[in-house]
């Protein structure tokens, strides 16, 4: 998908620089980059429709800032659950990567010039890879097997409300409610230290959704215009209680940055950095017991610092006018993970808009 990025962006820069001609509507970087999400209103009574496409790929394991090897986790990391029947005293089982699709539609309507509501669905693919280690000790390796989970994931409500809008300045509240749609019971067939195929529940980061209603509140500044703007977005998630599995998502907190240069107006290129912090699981679902680290509640969150670069294209004349398509590619540079757990690798965000 990387590879042929390059050229389906290619392809459809040069569909949009032909339909561009002289105008003093849209321009690109009115939009930040397409993985920011709230970041803008619209007039009223005008509504925008979206897609995107977000995959996350997962490699390589970390305790903490330090890089960990499969052997080393099952020789040295404690099993939480042992003691319960049939666990042994440290991990078993490893994950090796991980990726995650996200399809994501949404709608925009602005009832007055102030104020947008939005409206955004996904569908979620989870694949996860692990190895799995001989017996109650050592490090002879079982076998490999691999989980997935799909389905829909939780519903997204918000509002952005402009609280200062001045020529080249917006301040936009963020005020936002996410539904608990996606599932936290999926199962799958694992590959035990026993050599045994169970089907179990999945652990944590192979559920759909939260479980849980959470607020998410934020707050987005934009400055400049046309050849080069500034844009900064201060967003987290709060849970309101635990899901009735009996435990919630941690805390979380994001910060992100960006400058984009528009050379055209029908494209502009950006930079940015991003943040985010979230604490580990709270309580536990009674039904996750596995000897494998994405079992524990404790291993899970951490801080992330990741930067990446990005394109938007605009038609803005003919047949294709209004249409932005748009890519972004981020990358780790600093991970803090709490207790072992499986480093991100790439992150890359594709999107199509319409506004009318």
């Amino acid at each position: 998908m990387i590879r042929s990025l390059p050229a389906a962006l290619g392809a459809a820069a040069i569909a949009f620089a032909s339909s561009a001609a002289a105008h003093e509507g849209p321009h690109a970087a009115d939009h930040a980059p397409i993985g920011v999400m709230g970041d803008h209103t619209h007039k009223k009574n005008e509504f925008m429709v979206s897609y995107r496409f977000m995959r996350m790929a997962m490699e390589g394991l970390a305790i903490g800032t330090d890089d960990a090897t499969p052997e080393e986790i099952v020789t040295t990391i404690p099993n939480r659950f042992f003691g319960a029947p049939g666990q042994p005293p440290t991990l078993r089982v490893v994950p090796t990567n991980m990726t995650m699709d996200m399809h994501m539609g949404g709608v925009m309507y602005a009832p007055t010039d102030r104020l947008t509501l939005m409206a955004m669905g996904s569908y979620v693919i989870k694949d996860m890879d692990h190895v799995t280690f001989m017996g109650g000790m050592g490090a002879t390796v079982l076998g490999e097997f691999t989980t997935r989970s799909t389905g829909f994931g939780d519903t997204k409500l918000s509002a952005l409300y402009s609280l200062v809008e001045r020529p080249g300045m917006q301040l936009i509240l963020n005020a936002g409610l996410s539904l608990p749609t996606g599932s936290i019971t999926r199962r799958d067939d694992v590959l035990a230290p026993t050599g045994m195929t169970p089907n179990l529940r999945l652990p944590y980061p192979m559920q759909l959704g939260t479980g849980t209603f959470d607020l998410e509140p934020g707050l987005t500044f934009r400055a400049g215009e046309r050849t080069l703007t500034f844009g900064a977005q201060y967003k987290a998630a709060f849970r309101l209680g635990d899901n009735d599995e009996g435990y919630s998502f941690g805390d979380k907190h994001s910060l992100t940055a960006w400058a984009a240069y528009e050379p055209k107006p029908w494209i502009s290129f950006s930079a940015r950095l991003a943040g985010v912090t979230q604490g580990s699981i709270n309580g536990i679902d009674p039904t996750i017991i596995a000897p494998v680290q994405t079992a524990d509640p404790d291993n899970f969150g951490g801080d992330r610092i990741d930067a990446g670069v990005g394109v938007n294209l605009l038609s803005t004349g003919g047949a294709l006018k209004g249409h932005r398509i748009a890519a972004e590619l981020m990358l780790p540079i600093y991970q803090d993970l709490n207790g072992p757990q499986l480093k991100t690798d790439w992150t890359l965000t594709i999107g199509w808009q319409k506004a009318f």
